[in-house]
């Protein structure tokens, strides 16, 4: 039988006070969204739809083609929101999951452990369940006797009796295909949100008789919608403790896990040590043996194997192997280092490669710059890229030494093993195994100090 999947991403979320749709505040790096589609993506859809209404643009966008879309121009309930995929699937032989889209910790095991239950047992509903301590504003699994799901009641319809149940509805569900959109046409408004829910199915079935099923989740986190910024905070917290717990589990040190902060598509080799207050983000990948050290910031990067980053942030860049970088360093986007490469403490890198062996120490600024290898940059060094009106390249070669305080102004080429002295502000382009002198000749005049306020003899 083939699997279909209903993804619910119509709402505004009001509770979120916010401007952005709800399902597409992120957690771990991507949206709410992308989450439950990854998940919803185990159970090997032939068809996906995904209904839309706030911002429904916004939301198209983050799936883009890989899903099916239909609007609901008005929020009148989920069970009114399953309606509008009516034309996509009515017709289809198979059973059909339906999420919502703000249940970012849902796992693809246990959805297609759902599918399975469902399947195995023969139901023509599956509902998804989690025992809660506190269930208070969850809709109530209610049971009979010999155990079988009777209901859904949801919180503002319970009796006081239902109230105390612990069972509750985490909002996913599998249905016969067919039987779903026959059963929809049959449900009304009456009840105490005055919206047509997608729970009155479940009673539809069982007045006609019809096998309904629930399958209990393992883990209650997994049942978590996010409606404000609470259970926002909730979801982060856990889904960031499984992502270091996993890459704990596949040989990555964590000084502090509680304290260290990966998103979701990271990826970390074995024998990486991550510090506390380390931030690894987006498309970030860490080879073997790299060491970053605590408040190191890394976005959209790759760092080289035993490369050592010591409170440094990197960003959209290429680090080699062997590389050290900081302590207080910024490797800002479209920057390229070598294997070996040193960066010191307080060196900004923009748009810049840099050679093998090459080495910035410190209080540097190197922008829109192709250094090669073997190259040292004295303290202080300067490329000026930008006039006020366009930025501008500077080259250094090979072997070239580049003296403390020089003032690089683009464009400019320093030629292969040329010198700068310190304190030279170049200009011209430097020939290969030249050196370059760009400074005024001192002057000193002898005991002209004594005329100033400061000096003893003024006192």
């Amino acid at each position: 039988m083939s699997n279909y999947a209903i993804i619910l991403a119509a709402g505004k979320g009001t509770r979120m006070k916010s401007d952005l749709p709800k399902v597409l505040h992120q957690v771990a790096g991507i949206s709410m969204l992308e989450h439950v589609f990854r998940s919803v993506s185990a159970i090997n859809p032939e068809k996906m739809v995904t209904v839309v209404g706030h911002q429904a643009e916004l939301v198209q966008q983050v799936l883009g083609e890989q899903t099916e879309f239909v609007l609901q121009t008005e929020q009148l309930g989920t069970g009114h929101a399953v309606l509008m995929a009516e034309e996509q699937l009515a017709a289809l032989e198979g059973q059909t999951l339906v999420i919502a889209g703000d249940t970012p910790l849902i796992t693809g095991e246990s959805l297609t452990a759902l599918i399975d239950f469902h399947v195995s047992h023969k139901n023509v509903a599956t509902i998804l369940t989690a025992q809660a301590d506190n269930p208070f504003g969850y809709g109530r699994i209610v049971r009979n006797q010999i155990d079988e799901v009777v209901k859904i009641v949801e919180q503002k319809d319970a009796s006081d009796f239902e109230q105390q149940i612990k069972e509750i509805n985490t909002g996913t569900y599998v249905f016969d295909n067919k039987r779903l959109f026959e059963a929809l046409k049959n449900i009304n408004t009456d009840n105490a949100q005055g919206e047509y829910y997608l729970t009155d199915v479940i009673g539809i079935f069982k007045e006609a008789g019809e096998k309904v099923g629930a399958y209990k989740l393992r883990d209650f986190n997994e049942s978590l919608g996010v409606n404000d910024r609470l259970a926002l905070a909730t979801a982060e917290k856990v889904m960031r403790q499984r992502i270091n717990q996993t890459h704990m589990l596949n040989g990555v040190t964590f000084i502090n896990p509680e304290a260290t902060y990966i998103d979701i598509d990271v990826e970390i080799a074995a024998d990486v040590t991550l510090e506390a207050n380390v931030v690894l983000k987006g498309q970030t990948k860490i080879a073997s043996e790299a060491i970053l050290t605590n408040g190191t910031v890394v976005v959209d990067s790759v760092i080289g194997q035993g490369s050592v980053i010591t409170s440094s942030m990197i960003e959209q860049s290429q680090v080699g192997a062997d590389v050290t970088i900081g302590p207080y360093a910024h490797i800002r986007p479209d920057s390229v280092l070598a294997n070996k490469v040193h960066i010191g403490n307080f060196v900004e890198v923009k748009s810049s490669s840099i050679g093998e062996n090459s080495k910035a120490g410190h209080l540097t600024y190197i922008g829109n710059a192709d250094v090669g290898s073997d190259v040292n940059i004295g303290a202080g060094t300067i490329t000026v890229n930008y006039d006020g009106q366009g930025k501008y390249a500077t080259h250094v070669g090979k072997g070239a030494f580049i003296g403390s305080h020089s003032t690089l102004i683009a464009p400019l080429s320093v030629g292969d093993y040329a010198l700068t002295a310190a304190g030279s502000v170049i200009t011209d382009d430097v020939a290969t195994d030249a050196l370059a002198l760009g400074r005024s000749r001192q002057v000193t005049k002898e005991g002209y100090a004594t005329k100033f306020p400061h000096h003893p003899q003024q006192k």
